[in-house]
């Protein structure tokens, strides 16, 4: 791999960074190729990688899909590939947050969408702008946001490609969080840090959970749970051994 996607570990926490910032991070099939493998290797080590931070070095998290690529006949592995490659990070046992800076337009408003929730600073801008190159949605925006913010708020953002800012984000629920700009670092770290203080097994259990619940009706939700649950983890013992040497 070259370093297109770095990759940084401490405390449980996987960061993936971003990293084409004299292209505002646009999104290259290279690129796409190498968050990819990332994503294949983090999802295969459930022992060692508690929590994913996905962000942008530089000015943005992403500008989006990269159209001089695209202009210049480079291409992904396959016609799906970045789609699959959404749904890989979606479909991670680990859970996953978005920190967005500046841009985050149209294919990389469909990346962030992956994450189980983003967190965005207050420069943030989201948008999606595939009517404005006449282009239509292959990975998943038309699922994926209005199942985020609502059916009409969705429609809005898609039909007009009018940026969002990170405080309207938040408050239309496309992102969990908004801070400043100097402050976004830190706050993922610290959300990111509690999280992996719970037990991973919870967590992966969690979000498979509700993940495929999402797809199911609330009855049929409520029995999944009660069939496909993993009980208790082999941290248990121990986390309850802990807290009675604390009473």
């Amino acid at each position: 791999m070259s370093d297109l996607v770095l990759r940084e570990d401490a405390g449980g926490i996987a960061t993936l960074t971003l990293n084409r910032p004299d292209a505002l991070n646009a999104l290259s099939p290279s690129l796409f190729k190498e968050l990819r493998g990332h994503l294949d290797t983090i999802s295969n080590d459930v022992e060692n990688v508690g929590c994913v931070v996905l962000q942008g070095n530089g000015r943005s998290f992403s500008a989006g899909n990269d159209l001089k690529a695209i202009q210049a006949g480079e291409v992904a592995p396959s016609p799906t590939f970045q789609a699959e490659t959404i749904d890989a990070m979606e479909g991670l046992p680990q859970p996953v947050i978005a920190a967005v800076h500046g841009h985050c337009y149209t294919g990389a408003l469909e990346l962030a969408l992956g994450a189980d929730f983003i967190v965005a600073a207050e420069s943030a801008r989201f948008a999606d702008t595939h009517g404005r190159w006449a282009m239509t949605p292959t990975w998943g925006m038309s699922q994926r946001l209005p199942r985020r913010i609502g059916l009409a708020n969705a429609k809005r953002m898609m039909y007009t490609g009018t940026p969002v800012s990170g405080d309207e984000a938040a408050a239309l629920g496309l992102a969990t969080f908004c801070f400043p700009d100097d402050e976004l670092r830190s706050r993922v770290v610290e959300l990111a840090e509690t999280m992996v203080a719970n037990s991973w097994h919870t967590l992966r259990a969690d979000k498979m959970l509700a993940n495929a619940g999402q797809r199911l009706s609330l009855p049929d939700g409520l029995q999944f749970e009660r069939e496909n649950s993993p009980g208790r983890g082999p941290d248990m013992e121990e986390r309850l051994q802990s807290f009675s040497k604390k009473q």
